[in-house]
């Protein structure tokens, strides 16, 4: 099965109703915003990336899951496979910088043993409060679509912690997300649909309005690039999709009213109308969506 396979079989379970029928990436159990994610080695970082920033990326991408809904964080549960000792106490290193530096305390959770050569699977759980909680499938025709921050950095920086010369901001920026928690509280209350950014803004994009029922069309030269990352891959129609498709941004991606300005820095890149599907643009000119629009697990 790949990623979108297995939910629908999900779904054909008995599921609570905060579950939001598994079209978006938390539940809601009153009075929490509960959101789960895991980092795979191999996968979701590299055995050569350091410990400390990997116990850093679980947190980040929690709690970027948490930003989306307008949360405040509560605290994480985790669950830990121990093997190496020098490891495990660069991980906690890390962990601990993150949950300090976003006020996310840790509340418990499990240890289990790892077989020795065995890839590393690193999953926490983290309930959030006081959210807005704007859901995936919230968009409505003639909403707008904008993104905060800059896009492609994270995948252009997984480009460099494999070995390829480039700026050390874009390895930060896929070592050490920085989830958008303080945008995230003042979007909430705003957008009509939020989610982050992390398979990659068109797939993002496209599920967010197949929730919706609705159809999604994205300008490629709208999209916000780093001078770092311009300087890496250029300001070709290729680096604008290479940006649209890495992933691993943890940007938020909202919709609001046609009109209304965000109250964030933030770059409005397309628009939702009736029917479905996604329609890309460059320049305006018409473009095929590329075969591949992100990641999507098992796929």
């Amino acid at each position: 099965m790949n990623e979108n396979e297995f939910l629908g079989a999900l779904r054909r379970l008995p599921l609570h109703p905060g579950a939001r029928g598994l079209t978006d990436d938390v539940a809601l159990v009153d009075p929490y915003v509960v959101t789960a994610d895991a980092l795979v080695e191999g996968v979701h970082f590299l055995p050569t990336d350091p410990a400390a920033d990997v116990g850093w990326k679980l947190a980040a991408v929690n709690l970027s899951d948490l930003a989306a809904k307008g949360a405040v964080p509560e605290g994480m549960v985790l669950a830990y496979p121990l093997r190496d000792a020098d490891w495990d106490r660069g991980f906690l290193e890390g962990l601990g910088e993150a949950l300090a530096a976003y006020s996310c305390p840790l509340i418990g959770g499990d240890t289990v043993s790892l077989p020795r050569g065995a890839p590393r699977i690193l999953s926490a759980t983290l309930l959030g409060r006081d959210a807005a909680a704007p859901p995936r499938a919230g968009a409505r025709t003639g909403d707008a679509l904008w993104v905060t921050g800059t896009l492609g950095d994270a995948g252009a920086g997984l480009a460099v912690a494999r070995g390829e010369a480039g700026p050390a901001e874009l390895l930060a920026a896929y070592r050490r997300p920085r989830p958008r928690l303080a945008e995230g509280r003042r979007l909430g209350p705003r957008a009509t649909a939020m989610c982050d950014v992390s398979d990659g803004l068109l797939i993002d994009a496209g599920r967010m309005a197949a929730a919706a029922g609705l159809s999604v069309t994205v300008a490629l030269d709208a999209l916000p690039l780093s001078a770092p990352y311009r300087a890496f891959r250029g300001e070709t129609q290729a680096a604008r999709l290479a940006a649209a498709t890495a992933g691993d941004d943890y940007e938020l991606l909202f919709a609001l009213p046609p009109g209304e300005t965000p109250p964030v820095d933030a770059a409005r890149v397309g628009r939702f109308a009736a029917g479905s599907g996604l329609t890309l643009f460059d320049g305006g000119e018409a473009l095929p969506p590329p075969g591949r629009l992100g990641w999507l697990h098992g796929g």
